[in-house]
């Protein structure tokens, strides 16, 4: 059921972590050291990778090398929208990769990779041609973010919020599917580059459209997923059943969990992204969802399958 572990989300990005509490990233390196032991201790050969940098940031990569972070993973991952919020072009994708593999023994991963429809979908049909021509056979693994736009009832996962103009909105646009769940023009795209490249969906707690999104992955013939498990929603009451519910879905699929999200009461700071007061309580976290969801312990049944939608857009 999980193929990988990922610990933390772009560490590295202050939407994410906060660099006020952390400015060097000591505290971050000892969360994921104690992440990383946590889950070696319950499954021997579960890969275990550095959450995904965004930026990506060689300096970055050498502080968790000097902290002995990197002792205790076996890749690291990268972030990259240059069409949306980078300072580069997409063209330079696989000189980014390399510059982080030339300072790594490690495989680097691309967790996180996409192009929204915030302008025309097809910048994000031609965006989605591009990346997979330049990225496919250069990583292990890369993972389209995502299946879904965000709904417009909710909010991105940034700092400033709408104070980031455009910025800010093209959050909402980063879907191969529309907040409705039709198909946009990367959508009908997307099977021919599904052998090289998987889908990352983030879905929040208790999410709506879960079943639907396992429908809509079989249908784009995905095979590797990438989401999410936060520790701060395992203190919401069912939290148990959810993550049950959420794995069981997804079983069919090569899946890398992604622990993150700092629970209020148990943060340095009462926020999502503040360092924990005890990062043994993250690596906790950590290691029971390994044990209650690797395939070696006994892995939650899938539920039955239903009809796939359409690829036609509307």
């Amino acid at each position: 059921m999980i193929e990988a572990a990922k610990i933390w989300n772009e560490p590295n990005n202050k939407s994410h972590w906060d660099l006020q509490l952390d400015p060097d990233w000591a505290r971050f390196a000892e969360t994921a050291i104690a992440a990383g032991k946590a889950i070696r201790s319950v499954h021997a050969t579960l890969p275990r990778v550095l959450g995904g940098i965004s930026p990506i940031d060689p300096a970055f990569i050498d502080n968790m090398a000097a902290r002995g972070v990197l002792d205790h993973v076996d890749a690291v991952a990268v972030h990259g929208f240059p069409l949306d919020w980078n300072l580069w072009k997409i063209d330079e994708w696989p000189a980014k990769l390399a510059e982080i593999q030339a300072r790594v023994s490690v495989p680097v991963w691309v967790t996180e990779v996409g192009v929204s429809s915030f302008g025309a979908d097809e910048v994000q049909a031609w965006g989605l041609q591009r990346t997979a021509e330049l990225l496919n056979g250069r990583a292990p693994r890369i993972h389209w973010y995502s299946l879904y736009d965000l709904p417009t009832a909710w909010e991105a996962t940034t700092r400033h919020k709408e104070a980031e103009g455009s910025s800010y909105y093209r959050h909402f646009h980063m879907g191969l599917l529309r907040e409705d769940g039709s198909p946009k023009l990367a959508a009908q795209l997307f099977p021919e580059h599904a052998q090289g490249m998987g889908v990352c969906q983030w879905f929040h707690f208790e999410d709506h459209r879960l079943d639907e999104a396992v429908r809509w992955l079989r249908r784009l013939g995905v095979r590797h997923v990438r989401t999410g498990l936060s520790w701060a929603d395992s203190f919401r009451p069912n939290a148990l059943s959810w993550f049950d519910r959420q794995m069981a879905a997804l079983a069919e699929f090569d899946v890398t969990v992604t622990f993150c999200f700092t629970p209020e009461h148990r943060g340095i700071a009462p926020h999502h992204t503040s360092p924990p007061l005890d990062a043994n309580e993250f690596a906790d976290f950590c290691a029971a969802m390994i044990a209650r969801y690797c395939d070696r312990t006994g892995a939650v049944a899938a539920p039955p399958s239903a009809p796939e939608p359409s690829l036609c857009a509307p």
